[in-house]
């Protein structure tokens, strides 16, 4: 196998770099082929290559150089964790309807070929198009037993009748950095029209939905309704794993809105003033409050405000509708 060492968001600047750095659907595309074609010097043999640091870096190894994959899911912790992430090759996102993937799991910390054991697990990813384009990922629920380096193999099918292997090496730790499944939902006092002159201050979005800013978060999780918030930024979410989070929230309020509260709270504070010039950008004290380094998150919490759904960048509108019904038919 090759390998490539991929570069990931950590921490709030590290977002807004992030955000800042595909500000149109073109540069997308363009930064998703790149990361196809990374600089020789990352390119080396398994034996020769250094550990990532945690967090900051994931690893990918493949039989063919022309393969690359894009881990839309980082913040992974202990526990039954959605795996979603976007495999590519030349000609761009592979679309196959499932993709098999594989577990293994490096002993003592090591990230010696010797120590690595398994597979531990075998799931399907499924694959999620995405609203508009070709753009979309493979999902799956693994498990992951302890702490530790662990990579997920998944193998590609090829037109031929072989099957390339592609595996993103990573590292599982205790907890999330951010909130998680089973913790309370901070009640973040979150700003709502009522707060504000002009839509426009509460998102970069250009057709907001209104009613995604009628309630803050704090009121609805104290209401006793299920609460949907997604986090995300419209105006600047253009990247492989970024997708239109808010309308698909704005899509499923029109069929539960009677049963649940649905908010979107956007990552700039100042949305209105940036028009474009993210140099002059604010965050939302609210990524800090809830954890978040990835540029887009969506969570589902139940009527005592409990998180039951955890979704780290795009999640298509199966996946949300799943947790909503789980949630809403807890209350039945």
């Amino acid at each position: 196998m090759v390998a490539k060492i991929v570069s990931t968001a950590s921490g709030l600047l590290a977002l807004m770099m992030s955000v800042a750095s595909c500000a149109s659907e073109a540069a997308s595309e363009e930064m998703m082929l790149s990361m196809q074609r990374e600089d020789d010097d990352l390119v080396a043999a398994r034996s020769d290559m250094q550990p990532a640091e945690p967090v900051s870096k994931w690893r990918i190894f493949t039989t063919n150089p022309d393969l690359s994959a894009i881990l839309a899911t980082p913040d992974l912790a202990v526990g039954t964790r959605r795996f979603a992430l976007v495999i590519t090759d030349l000609s761009g996102v592979i679309s196959l309807p499932v993709v098999e993937l594989s577990t293994y799991r490096y002993l003592n910390g090591s990230r010696d070929e010797s120590s690595r054991v398994g597979p531990i697990e075998t799931a399907r990813a499924k694959f999620h198009r995405f609203p508009y384009g070709s753009r979309g990922l493979h999902v799956a629920e693994l498990v992951f037993d302890s702490p530790g380096i662990w990579s997920v193999e998944a193998r590609v099918p090829r037109a031929d009748g072989e099957v390339d292997r592609i595996e993103v090496e990573i590292e599982v730790f205790e907890r999330t950095m951010s909130v998680d499944v089973g913790q309370p939902a901070p009640r973040s006092v979150s700003r709502t029209l009522a707060d504000v002159e002009s839509i426009a201050e509460l998102t970069t979005g250009s057709a907001p939905d209104p009613n995604l800013y009628e309630i803050s978060i704090a009121d609805a999780i104290s209401n006793g309704r299920p609460t949907v918030v997604v986090f995300a930024s419209p105006a600047f979410c253009t990247n492989a794993v970024c997708g239109p989070q808010v309308e698909t929230i704005s899509n499923l309020r029109l069929v539960y809105s009677e049963r649940a509260d649905f908010i979107h709270v956007d990552l700039f504070q100042n949305p209105a003033e940036i028009q474009g010039d993210l140099s002059i950008a604010v965050a939302s004290p609210l990524l800090e409050e809830w954890g978040l380094t990835s540029q887009e998150w969506t969570f589902v919490m139940d009527r005592a405000g409990i998180v039951r759904g955890r979704f780290e960048n795009y999640a298509p509108e199966q996946e949300l509708e799943v947790a909503m019904l789980s949630v809403l038919e807890a209350l039945e």
